[in-house]
């Protein structure tokens, strides 16, 4: 288990509204699943998640070692243990980071905004009972959904190790009451897939995906050191 990490003189990162402010992680327990919001100002990186990781390690930024799967999926080294997996995903000058014991995270973030060709995009990558849906759409609602789809397909596909050059009609989504959940996965069980809608404002969607049993999400978002 991992314990409170002590505060360390990490550089500053500023809490974004809708995720509750923390300023030391709390320990990632084997049920949990831990996602935070960061702020990433234009030209620093891969700061800001070495930063976050590093209280996690309890460790400097500069002490954290990354290395990149097959597929360019960033990983902790295994200097540091197999403490814990991650994934991450950047959108402008936001993040978000999810963290994870035992089992492998995927999440994705994107921008919401007018996508002219959003249906022809659909209609060549999607499934063509998800493009006909998205083609009863209005304007507004189709941008919407299809980035709901086009975050669940990364989020999966993150989790997985792997980019969209897998195939991104190789798995689909129904729509429940919930929302999306998958349907079918080349080569893997869809049921045994967990999928979330993780709310990151108006002006932005994201998912977060995991093969394995549920899970408790929990949400931060670092506070100021100052």
């Amino acid at each position: 288990m991992l314990a409170a990490v002590p505060v360390r003189q990490h550089a500053p990162m500023r809490a974004i509204d809708g995720f509750p402010p923390a300023k030391v992680p709390e320990p990632l327990q084997a049920d949990e699943i831990h996602v935070w919001r960061l702020q990433r100002p234009k030209g620093t990186g891969r700061e800001p998640l070495l930063a976050l990781l590093a209280r996690y390690l309890d460790a400097a930024p500069a002490a954290v070692r990354l290395v990149e799967g097959e597929h360019g999926r960033p990983a902790l080294d295994a200097i540091h243990g197999g403490v814990f997996d991650f994934n991450w995903s950047h959108c402008g000058e936001q993040a978000l980071v999810a963290l994870a014991r035992g089992l492998s995270p995927g999440i994705d973030l994107e921008r919401l905004r007018p996508r002219a060709n959003a249906l022809k995009i659909a209609q060549r990558f999607f499934t063509a009972a998800e493009a006909a849906w998205l083609e009863t759409l209005d304007e507004d609602e189709r941008d919407e959904a299809f980035l709901d789809l086009w975050t669940a397909r990364e989020a999966v596909l993150k989790a997985l190790g792997r980019g969209i050059a897998f195939g991104l009609d190789r798995l689909s989504f129904q729509r429940g009451p919930d929302g999306l959940v998958l349907h079918r996965l080349d080569g893997d069980d869809p049921a045994a897939w967990q999928l979330h809608r993780v709310d990151s404002g108006k002006d932005a969607f994201a998912r977060l995906a995991w093969r394995g049993a549920p899970r408790r999400i929990r949400l931060f978002a670092l506070a100021d050191d100052a």
